[in-house]
C-alpha cells in the first residue's frame, strides 16, 4: 500500500494554529473500490468536527479496506469479493467480515457497495464449503500455502488451517447484518444453506461428546502458540455443551479448549441465525440450532464464570470443564472486552460489567500501561505491545464520555505520524509498531469515530 506523502493538506486547529498533515491515503486512481456513500461520510466528518487530526485519521482509515484490500468481480453471474487483511495476501473469514461490517449502514444508498458486501458473503460461503476448519483462504484455489507442511488436512487454496470458532461465527453475523440493513434474502441460497449445515455439524463435532472429532493440527515451529499439543488435539476438555477451539482469534493456540468469548460469540451468532430462519422462507430444521444455543448457554453459565476476590463473578477467558481456568483477555475480537459490542445485551450483564473492569487493569496479564498509552495486547506480538483494536473496542463498549475521550486521545497520539492504525505499538513508544497495513484496525477506528460523531459529537470538538 502506497503511503508516501504526495501533497500536504492544511487545517486550522482549535487554537487557531495552522497544522499540516501529509496526504497518505492511496491516490484515487489506485483505489481498489470506490463508494460515493463512504466519500460522503468522510466529507461530512471532515467538515463538521473540530479535531482535524481525528478527521484526517478518519479520512485515511475508514475507507482503507475499500481503497487497498478489496478485489471485486462477477463470477458466474454473482458478485464475488476477495478481501485481504492488508500486508498478507489471504482472506480470513474473521477479518474480511469485520473489515466490511462498518459499511453496512450505507448499503441502501450505494448499490455498488451493497453488491460488494454481497460478494464477500458469497465467497465466504464457498470458503466454508471448501473446509469449515480453515481460517484463511487464497483467491486462487490452486495456490499452495507457505504452511503446506502443517500436519493437518491442507488443500490447495487454503492459506492456513487453524480451527477457530469465530471463523464460522463472523460469516453468520455478516449475513445477518446485511439482511437487516438491506432486506435482501437472495444471499440465503442453497449454497448458503449447505454452509450453515456444515457450520452446525462442525460445532457439534467440536463439542466432543463423541470423541475428539476429525480435526487436528501440528506445526513444526519454535513458537508454542503456533502448534497444538497432544497429537494436535489440544489439552483434555470435559464435554459440557460448549465448543472446543484450538486457536484464538489472534491465531494463537488456546491453553484450555473452551474459549469463553468465542463460545459466547457462537451463542449470539446462532441466535442471529435463528432470527433469519424464523423470519424468512428458508426450509431448515431449527432443532439442532436451538439445541446448540441451549447447550452453549448452559456450559458458559456453569463453567465460564469464576468467583474472584476483587471483582466478584467474572467470565474466564478459557476453561477446560475440569475446573481449571485462565483469567486474562486478548485484544483480538471476540474478546471478553468486546462481548457487549458483538451482543449489546451484555452491556447490562453483571458478570460482563465486572469482567470489563478486570480486563482493563494490570490484573489482566496482557493489559499494558506506558508513556504512549494503555490497552490490551496478547501473546501474538509479545509483551508490552498495546493493540489499537483494544483501545477502539474499549471506546465502542463504553457509555462514559471521559473514557471515550481518553480512547480517542490515545488513538490520536499513537499512529506515529503515519495516519493509520497499526496492529500494535509499544506502550512507551508508539514509533515501535507492528504491521503498518492492517485494514481491520483502520476500518474499526472509522466505525468508532463515526459512532462518536453521531452520538457524542462534542467529544470530537
Amino acid at each position: 500500500m502506497a503511503t508516501t506523502a504526495i501533497m500536504l493538506s492544511k487545517y486550522t486547529n482549535v487554537w487557531g494554529a495552522e497544522t499540516t498533515f501529509p496526504v497518505v491515503r492511496i491516490p484515487e486512481k489506485d483505489r481498489k473500490f470506490k463508494s460515493k456513500a463512504v466519500e460522503k461520510v468522510i466529507a461530512e466528518i471532515k467538515q463538521n468536527i473540530g479535531n482535524k487530526e481525528i478527521a484526517w485519521l478518519f479520512e485515511n482509515c475508514f475507507p482503507n479496506t475499500l481503497d487497498t484490500t478489496v478485489d471485486y468481480t462477477i463470477t458466474g453471474g454473482k458478485p464475488d469479493t476477495y478481501v485481504i487483511t492488508g500486508d498478507i495476501d489471504a482472506m480470513w473469514l474473521r477479518d474480511s467480515s469485520a473489515q466490511v461490517w462498518p459499511y453496512l449502514p450505507l448499503c441502501k444508498e450505494d448499490d455498488n457497495l451493497k453488491q460488494m458486501i454481497k460478494g464477500v458473503i458469497y465467497r465466504q460461503t464457498r470458503c466454508i464449503l471448501k473446509d469449515p476448519y480453515a481460517n484463511a483462504f487464497y483467491k486462487d484455489e490452486n495456490k499452495i500455502s507457505e504452511w503446506k507442511s502443517d500436519n493437518t488436512k491442507m488443500q490447495p487454496g487454503i492459506h492456513e488451517r487453524k480451527w477457530e470458532i469465530d471463523s464460522l461465527c463472523y460469516p453468520i453475523r455478516l449475513a445477518y447484518g446485511y439482511w437487516k440493513a438491506t432486506g435482501d434474502t437472495s444471499i440465503f441460497d442453497s449454497q448458503w444453506i449447505a454452509a450453515i449445515n456444515l457450520i452446525i455439524k462442525t460445532f457439534q463435532e467440536q463439542q466432543r461428546f463423541n470423541g475428539k472429532g476429525p480435526y487436528s493440527f501440528m506445526r513444526n515451529t519454535e513458537y508454542a502458540t503456533d502448534s497444538v499439543p497432544l497429537g494436535g488435539y489440544g489439552y483434555p476438555a470435559k464435554p459440557n455443551g460448549m465448543i472446543c477451539s484450538m486457536f484464538r482469534p489472534s491465531d494463537d493456540a488456546t491453553v484450555f479448549p473452551y474459549l469463553i468469548p468465542s463460545n459466547i460469540f457462537a451463542f449470539s451468532a446462532l441466535g442471529q441465525l435463528m432470527e433469519i430462519l424464523l423470519n424468512t422462507k428458508i426450509e431448515f430444521d431449527h432443532r439442532p440450532v436451538r439445541e446448540l444455543i441451549k447447550m452453549i448457554n448452559r456450559g458458559v453459565n456453569e463453567h465460564g464464570k469464576i468467583k474472584t476476590k476483587f471483582y466478584d463473578e467474572i467470565y474466564a477467558y478459557e476453561v477446560n470443564g475440569f475446573g481449571s481456568y485462565n483469567l486474562m483477555d486478548d485484544a483480538n475480537v471476540p474478546s471478553l472486552l468486546s462481548l457487549s459490542y458483538l451482543n449489546p445485551g451484555f452491556a447490562s450483564d453483571p458478570a460482563y460489567i465486572n469482567t470489563r473492569k478486570f480486563v482493563l487493569t494490570p490484573d489482566n496479564p496482557f493489559f499494558f500501561t506506558g508513556k504512549a498509552g494503555e490497552g490490551i495486547g496478547g501473546p501474538h506480538v509479545g509483551m508490552d505491545q498495546v493493540w489499537p483494536i483494544s483501545i477502539i473496542m474499549r471506546g465502542l463498549t463504553s457509555a462514559d464520555d471521559a473514557e471515550i475521550k481518553k480512547c480517542l486521545d490515545m488513538l490520536q497520539h499513537s499512529h506515529a505520524g503515519k495516519g493509520f492504525m497499526h496492529e500494535s505499538f509499544h506502550k512507551d513508544d508508539a514509533g515501535k509498531f507492528t504491521r503498518s497495513w492492517f485494514a481491520w484496525a483502520n476500518t474499526l477506528f472509522g466505525e468508532f469515530v463515526w459512532k462518536v460523531y453521531r452520538e457524542r459529537p462534542k467529544l470530537l470538538s
